[in-house]
């Protein structure tokens, strides 16, 4: 995605480090870029904005559950080969028949 627009950081990078912007996982220099980027580009603010509202749900509505490790493992895994731009497979192979 990209508004068209010329900015000092791309759309696409902000894209793809949001959720490490939204974590607070990136260094501060990083983190006023993307704020910088914020004010400039709406269609970014507003991915960020419904992103941000996202998460405050998820918190609110199963943050106090604790996540089975081997769920974590690969929920984690997946975001990897997705980020990677590795084909997903539809159906866990790493399954059981008990949990497909």
């Amino acid at each position: 995605m990209s508004c068209g627009e010329p900015h000092e950081t791309d759309c696409s990078e902000v894209l793809d480090h949001l959720y490490e912007f939204l974590d607070s996982e990136m260094p501060d220099v990083d983190r006023d870029k993307f704020q910088q980027h914020f004010k400039e580009c709406s269609p970014c603010l507003e991915k960020y904005g419904l992103e941000q509202a996202v998460k405050k749900l998820v918190k609110r509505c199963c943050g106090h559950d604790d996540v089975p490790t081997d769920l974590r493992a690969k929920v984690m895994g997946r975001i990897d080969l997705i980020r990677s731009g590795q084909a997903v497979p539809e159906h866990d192979v790493t399954a059981t028949p008990q949990e497909s």
